[in-house]
């Protein structure tokens, strides 16, 4: 990794590799995950790897590089967006694929979130999820969760809800087609309407030369 890490905006010349994004959406990214490569291809595919690593395997060799990657993670993404705007923003992290309760449930996304900066931004897990779906990452082409399957597990905490948040950041480690991020824009956009909203990711997908014109829908 260099020190000098920036965010990319999604525009004109990358939106087409994530579907579900549309010219309205603003979204940025870190790093470049290159699919259907392993973690020994690049430094991205890497770290990756060692973020999703589940917390059921914490027993297992190789776990800890888990807990480097989230704090590499939040110490990439809190000294690339302006300290201004992350004093007065709201981070909602992107649920994991298991609910609450399940021995694979992963809060990577919210520790990513809170190890920004000390002390950790407005961190809300404003959208809980109700029921457990398929990881994505792992799922066969053509099975991966839909944004209306999602928005039937998906739930708004009203708990965490007040005060109304000035601007909503929506975080997730890696933008493949934009499922995720569309249910979630569609659930927080419905409970804050006139609440501005970005997505952060810590990579996008894109193919190797080999795999051109393939699409993860």
């Amino acid at each position: 990794m260099v020190d000098e890490i920036r965010l990319s905006l999604i525009d004109e010349s990358s939106r087409d590799d994530h579907s579900r994004l549309t010219a309205d959406d603003n979204c940025y990214y870190l790093f470049e995950y290159t699919s259907h490569r392993g973690y020994s291809f690049s430094s991205t595919n890497q770290l990756i790897a060692n973020l999703k690593k589940k917390p059921s395997t914490a027993g297992h060799q190789g776990y800890h590089y888990k807990g480097r990657a989230i704090a590499d993670c939040g110490l990439h993404l809190g000294r690339a967006l302006n300290p201004d705007w992350l004093s007065q923003a709201t981070l909602v992290p992107v649920p994991g694929s298991k609910a609450q309760g399940h021995p694979d449930h992963d809060d990577r996304i919210e520790q990513i979130c809170r190890a920004m900066r000390q002390p950790p931004p407005d961190v809300r897990t404003l959208v809980v999820q109700t029921q457990s779906t398929a990881a994505s990452h792992e799922a066969a082409d053509g099975e991966r969760v839909t944004v209306e399957e999602l928005l039937a597990v998906y739930q708004i905490n009203e708990a965490l809800a007040a005060p109304v948040p000035r601007a909503i950041a929506i975080v997730d480690d890696v933008l493949t087609a934009g499922t995720h991020y569309r249910a979630m824009h569609i659930v927080l956009s419905a409970r804050f309407p006139n609440v501005p909203i970005t997505g952060l990711f810590i990579a996008r997908r894109v193919f190797p030369d080999d795999d051109f014109g393939l699409e993860d829908l």
